[in-house]
């Protein structure tokens, strides 16, 4: 069976961070190593974070300088894992696993989904769901990447806004696909987006270049169905898609316009299968 190792980052998790560590290396299939991140932690996280670390050699800690909340900085946190497993020279693995501080995972979730990416390489971007909702695209924690098509394609995460969408694009683009495991669960000790208020999402869709459709049918169905991130955060996420203005570099710059074009033509597809012009992507 495959192996994996897990990112984490956290910020000020006392009351979770734990439970969250615990339900990733008492997994049925154990991960190779985890690292966490934390952020600049202000309560008790960090020495919590060193507890378990004395009791746990295969658990490594990276501690930022409080520099307040950002949720920008997550993907730069990843990137710093990467790097630091490569000069630690950790073991290589199949896959890496992205986990947060409050994600509590199932016995055997880690299990199922190798399992499943095991007996189909075309798969490089996998989770499971969360608590009881359903959907298309693979979550942000509790999603495996394969490692093979991260390192040659990618080799570290894109430190734009959009990064988690961007990927699932990147790995339709090099002729690969994404899955969910309805089978696999976890749950969020604290609510979805409790840390944010979703500016980020409408963002990002506008650096990828959602289509302006696709968009609002996107806004449609969350403003309709009240989750998974609520009436007020569907608005705010419809609102900073049309109000966004990127910048010319840095995180909240626009992706490049071979991607953008990508996500466009992938969604419209889509949105033809959707009433039968066509065949969904």
């Amino acid at each position: 069976m495959g192996t994996y190792d897990v990112i984490m980052t956290c910020r000020n998790s006392e009351k979770d961070i734990r439970a969250a560590i615990l339900s990733l290396i008492n997994q049925s299939v154990k991960p190779e190593y985890v690292i966490v991140i934390d952020d600049g932690s202000t309560d008790n996280t960090p020495a919590i974070l060193k507890e378990i670390n004395s009791r746990n050699k295969n658990i490594y800690i990276i501690t930022n300088p409080n520099s307040g909340y950002d949720i920008g900085r997550v993907v730069f946190n990843w990137n710093k894992a990467i790097k630091l497993a490569k000069e630690l020279n950790l073991p290589r693995t199949d896959y890496h696993m992205i986990s947060s501080d409050d994600a509590q995972y199932e016995l055997l979730y880690a299990e199922k989904i190798i399992k499943y990416m095991d007996s189909d390489p075309l798969v490089a971007i996998a989770s499971g769901e969360y608590n009881n909702d359903t959907s298309s695209k693979p979550r942000g924690s509790g999603r495996f990447v394969r490692n093979s098509f991260f390192v040659s394609v990618l080799g570290y995460y894109p430190e734009r806004i959009g990064y988690e969408s961007a990927i699932l694009f990147i790995a339709l683009k090099n002729r690969l696909k994404y899955v969910v495991i309805h089978e696999a669960r976890y749950i969020h000790a604290r609510p979805l987006g409790s840390n944010h208020h979703f500016h980020d999402w409408g963002q990002s869709m506008r650096s990828l270049g959602y289509h302006p459709l696709f968009a609002f049918s996107r806004f449609v169905k969350y403003l309709l169905l009240g989750k998974p991130i609520g009436r007020l955060g569907a608005l705010r996420m419809f609102y900073y898609y049309l109000s966004y203005k990127p910048k010319a570099e840095g995180y909240d710059s626009m992706y490049d316009s071979e991607l953008r074009k990508f996500v466009k033509l992938t969604q419209l597809k889509r949105m033809k299968g959707y009433i039968g012009l066509g065949h969904s992507a």
